[in-house]
């Protein structure tokens, strides 16, 4: 578990990056147990895999480089096309087990609800685990596509079964990125 200060800063930046209309919601495991990484978090030099490759879903072959160099504008232009990104454990836990993620659904399914997306995608066999049959019970848009985290050799994998998602939900790929000037 997190500290209160830490988890109030991980709010923070992902309000910062909040569509106001969310279209795709992305719903992850836990924020890493390293304080100083979080999707949401500008300043990430390394290890920001689930950031990397979500974008590198959206918006092509993005040099990684680039996508770490300009994470505030990729994040931007994220927000700008109305996806946002929450976690099943807000205030993080080290390797969550399903048996420790299903207490959990219940007040994901009501976030979910709150919310109001368009579609949502489930990122990590443990989170489609714990929470698809709860979300689509609940009657919210979850596509049915159970995919890895992407990380230890599982990103080929991600990028294909994320772009299938994607694709079942209607989102039109690759958006536009933050030098295109566009917003959605």
């Amino acid at each position: 578990m997190h500290s209160r200060a830490d988890i109030a800063k991980r709010a923070k930046a992902a309000a910062e990056y909040r569509p106001r209309k969310v279209r795709l919601l992305l719903v992850a495991e836990a924020p890493p147990c390293d304080t100083s990484r979080y999707f949401y978090f500008s300043d990430v030099p390394n290890h920001d895999w689930l950031y990397v490759y979500v974008c590198r879903g959206f918006f092509g072959g993005v040099e990684i480089a680039d996508l770490r160099a300009r994470k505030g504008e990729y994040l931007g232009a994220l927000r700008d096309n109305g996806v946002w990104m929450i976690d099943v454990a807000q205030d993080g836990m080290k390797n969550p087990t399903l048996t420790q993620l299903k207490p959990l659904v219940a007040a994901l399914v009501a976030r979910c609800k709150a919310i109001k997306p368009e579609a949502i995608v489930l990122i990590k066999s443990s989170v489609y685990d714990a929470a698809f049959a709860a979300l689509r019970e609940a009657r919210l848009p979850v596509v049915d596509v159970r995919m890895p985290f992407p990380a230890s050799g599982q990103q080929p994998a991600f990028l294909r079964l994320f772009a299938d998602a994607l694709e079942e939900t209607g989102i039109r790929v690759p958006l536009a990125r933050p030098r295109d000037g566009i917003r959605a």
